[in-house]
């Protein structure tokens, strides 16, 4: 869903530039366009790109922020469907650009239209899924799926929100479909609701009918789909074990994307923000594990090594996540210089007719948890 899918031939020349002569053009871009440019940056993102930020954040928060702010170009340093976001909640009103447009998600990848439609028609011959299956669809997905949840009664969450978007789907009916990452739906449902494992299933959209049968779809009350982020993966039951053994009095604190048995041995679970915000209130001599992507806890050890605070990352290996590591100086110094020459290129437009149902599944979300 974007206005600009070809390839400007001035790209490969900004290939050869270093990260300094980068910083040097986006720099002086940035003054040049002044307040008619919004630079947003994602928790995840290389601190080459981070720090030439304007605003910094997870998903969510940086689309609210686009749509405060005046600025004309509002260029997001983060993958695909964040862009989406920002371009719907602005109402199309402002310019969205992604520096580069292979900046995807994997797990956003692994559920598309053609999927869950298929998944709703064949729930539909064991029961009528309008009257009995909410849709909800994590923020970590394309726009099309928030506007099928915006069709059918559905409603989008974060990993901040997700109980209480639960809590709204199961007093309307009594199933929920969550799409795509079935973690941040198990462990919700499971760790801060009681909903027993028993009354979730799995839905693997590589099966036919999900690989159920027509009796686990009438007795779950969660159908999960099986998506998952690959960097949440990354980070095992083990590392948490070694870690409480080499530090016996420190913290654990991991993100709902993990799986469940990760998330059962963490003494703190939560997006984002909430790890930022628990960890940078933790006493001077407090030892965190922390299991979610490595920029961000890179950044935030750095940050409390100065207030006497330990910041550990999960896993001994290295696990970033690599689409959003695509955004790198050399995009972001061409997207600003091309806005400086008054060419706009890769811009992220929702149609219409998309962005309408998608907005609607966004506000219902704000709304239950305003």
């Amino acid at each position: 869903m974007t206005a600009a899918l070809k390839i400007d031939p001035k790209l490969d020349s900004y290939s050869f530039l270093s990260d300094e002569e980068c910083d040097a053009k986006i720099v002086a871009a940035k003054s040049k366009l002044g307040k008619r440019l919004a630079i947003l940056g994602h928790h995840y993102q290389r601190n080459e790109v981070f720090k030439h930020a304007d605003f910094s954040g997870d998903s969510l928060k940086l689309s609210q922020m686009a749509a405060k702010t005046d600025a004309e170009f509002i260029v997001f340093c983060g993958v695909h469907f964040m862009a989406e976001v920002a371009d719907i909640v602005t109402d199309g009103q402002r310019t969205v650009i992604l520096p580069d447009l292979a900046a995807g998600c994997s797990m956003a990848d692994m559920a598309n239209l053609v999927k869950v439609k298929k998944c709703w028609e064949e729930i539909s011959s064991v029961l009528d899924p309008d009257q009995h299956v909410t849709p909800v669809t994590y923020i970590n997905s394309a726009a099309d799926l928030k506007a099928f949840c915006g069709s059918h009664g559905g409603i989008v969450c974060t990993s901040s929100n997700a109980k209480a978007v639960l809590e709204w789907s199961f007093a309307r009916r009594d199933k929920v479909l969550f799409f795509p990452d079935q973690h941040l739906g198990r462990n919700t449902a499971y760790m801060q609701m009681g909903i027993p494992l028993e009354q979730m299933v799995t839905w693997d959209f590589m099966k036919p009918r999900g690989g159920l049968t027509d009796e686990q779809i009438r007795n779950a009350k969660m159908i999960l789909w099986k998506g998952f982020c690959s960097v949440h993966q990354m980070f095992h039951p083990n590392h948490i074990a070694k870690f409480r053994e080499r530090v016996p009095n420190g913290l654990v604190i991991s993100h709902p994307e993990n799986d469940l048995e990760v998330c059962g041995k963490s003494d703190f679970v939560g997006s984002t923000e909430y790890i930022l915000r628990t960890v940078r209130s933790s006493q001077p001599g407090t030892h965190w594990l922390v299991g979610t992507e490595l920029n961000l806890v890179n950044r935030l050890a750095d940050e409390m090594k100065a207030k006497g605070v330990t910041v550990e990352f999960m896993s001994p290996m290295v696990c970033m996540c690599s689409t959003m590591f695509r955004t790198d100086p050399q995009h972001l110094a061409w997207v600003l210089d091309s806005l400086v020459e008054g060419k706009t290129v890769n811009q992220i437009r929702v149609p219409r007719e998309i962005a309408q149902p998608a907005r609607a599944a966004l506000d219902l979300m704000l709304e239950v948890v305003d």
